[in-house]
């Protein structure tokens, strides 16, 4: 069918993947360093991406296009990562990780995201996901994640935690350090059973 659709310019393109990130649909991806239409039948036409390019290498054409397929975006972005940042070990990432500045930030036990099933839709989309496990690390998150907190503008943090015990630690480790920034930064604590379910207050 006829349909108005993005068009990519590949000598514009500089391969930053901003237009690959603000695209809902999944459409566009990264492919040999250039952005790319992936697939005609996940763009919808609407362009979100084209304000998202520096080098104004997204533009809009009319041309022979499959229809936008809604049901198939809905479904192939159930099964997609929302991972934002990599490293996501609380103890292997930098405090000055650029992804870290103006980000909502979503601070797991380990074992959270295997326990709750719909872990990444429900709480890493949007969020910048930092891991660990106080028991089994050994370590006092509190130092670090302050140098993460002082150093960067975090606009919210969201924790989710077992239920056990020895969670515990992750929440006072992440209170400990947004009082040690100095800072007033908007909380959100969720207990997880071990039976996936959240516990309610």
């Amino acid at each position: 069918m006829l349909r108005t659709i993005i068009r990519i310019d590949e000598d514009l393109c500089n391969g930053c993947g901003l237009c690959v990130s603000a695209c809902e649909e999944g459409a566009l991806g990264l492919v040999n360093g250039k952005a790319k239409l992936l697939r005609d039948d996940y763009c919808d036409g609407f362009g979100n991406c084209l304000p998202a390019c520096p080098m104004e290498a997204i533009s809009f054409e009319e041309r022979e296009a499959a229809a936008y397929d809604e049901e198939a975006v809905k479904a192939a972005m159930a099964k997609t990562s929302c991972l934002n940042n990599w490293p996501i070990q609380i103890k292997l990432i930098p405090p000055y990780a650029p992804p870290l500045n103006d980000s909502h930030l979503l601070i797991a036990a380990d074992c959270a995201a295997f326990t709750y099933g719909d872990f990444h839709n429900d709480f890493m989309k949007g969020r910048i996901t930092l891991i660990g496990c106080p028991k089994l690390d050994g370590v006092d998150y509190s130092e670090k994640l302050t140098a993460i907190m002082s150093e960067n503008n975090i606009k919210s943090v969201t924790v989710t935690r077992m239920s056990v015990p020895c969670c515990g630690g992750i929440e006072y480790a992440v209170n400990l350090a947004i009082q040690n920034s100095g800072k007033t930064i908007p909380e959100e604590v969720v207990i997880i059973a071990t039976d996936g379910s959240i516990l309610k207050d």
